[in-house]
């Protein structure tokens, strides 16, 4: 683009809190699927003032067109869906700007690179960029560093010894779980923890019940998309499950429920990192 953005469309709770921390409020004139997944809490909803959610879910061409947008920050399967309405492409043809989340493109890759911390780094800094906060971008990006580099230091990732890690999102039938190229891997790596299904050649896809039991996890992390709802079902569905309710976490009940936001890219991800490796730190030998 020629010059920043004037009428932004921001999709999903994780990149509209990267628009946020970059202070583009501004610049919005809608987010998307945000209330539809989630139940923000007072101070997203304070920090997005009166912009408007366009759409609770996925939005339609219709809905961007009508807010007369410039500009769509979405990733793949983010609100973009390859060969549906939503493409850069498509968008491109009525004028529509659009920055793609990175860890997304795994899910176009048969061979996704591993998830580091560099995926919410460079997209904060792309974002900068792109409505011409560079400056703010970098102090963000130099701010996060600083605070990684505050951990004690931890284990290599391919070290066997640290603590074994398995991500829960959803499914009863086959669980739904972060691959390598996920970003939970990145902050499991962060944490000083081991994401057993770091050898999932995906972001996130499915997995088998019998796969996870064979790995024993020792820490499971819980999705939380409703800020409770949910997890206590979820966790009795792992103590009743005939391949699970043997393993070290659940024996142990060791659970950790993280809000979706502190799971996909964005700022929330240093957050997580900090209870993670507090979590972590007992467990290790």
């Amino acid at each position: 683009m020629d010059r920043p953005p004037q009428r932004a469309v921001i999709h999903d709770i994780n990149m509209t809190a990267m628009a946020l921390a970059l202070g583009l409020q501004p610049y919005l004139v809608g987010v998307t699927g945000i209330t539809g997944w989630h139940r923000p809490d007072d101070a997203f909803r304070a920090a997005l003032g009166s912009v408007p959610e366009l759409s609770p879910r996925y939005p339609t061409l219709e809905v961007l067109l009508a807010a007369r947008a410039d500009f769509f920050f979405a990733g793949w399967h983010y609100g973009l869906r390859p060969g549906g309405e939503l493409t850069p492409a498509t968008l491109a043809r009525h004028g529509i700007a659009t920055l793609i989340l990175s860890e997304s493109c795994a899910h176009l890759n048969p061979r996704p690179a591993r998830a580091t911390m560099a995926l919410l780094f460079d997209d904060m800094l792309r974002l900068g960029e792109v409505f011409g906060h560079r400056a703010r971008a970098e102090a963000l990006v130099a701010g996060w560093r600083q605070q990684l580099g505050a951990l004690p230091a931890g284990l290599a990732p391919a070290d066997a010894d640290r603590p074994r890690v398995f991500v829960y999102d959803t499914g009863r039938d086959k669980p739904f779980t972060a691959g390598r190229a996920a970003m939970p891997t990145a902050l499991i790596d962060a944490a000083g923890g081991r994401n057993i299904m770091d050898d999932l050649a995906a972001s996130w896809a499915h997995t088998a019940w019998e796969t996870v039991g064979i790995r024993d996890p020792q820490l499971v992390i819980l999705s939380d998309y409703q800020r409770g709802r949910g997890l206590a079902a979820m966790r009795q569905q792992l103590t009743e499950h005939p391949a699970m309710r043997r393993v070290e976490a659940v024996r142990k009940g060791r659970y950790l429920a993280l809000p979706y936001a502190q799971l996909t890219p964005g700022p929330a991800n240093l957050e997580a990192i900090g209870v993670l490796a507090r979590s972590l730190r007992d467990i290790r030998p």
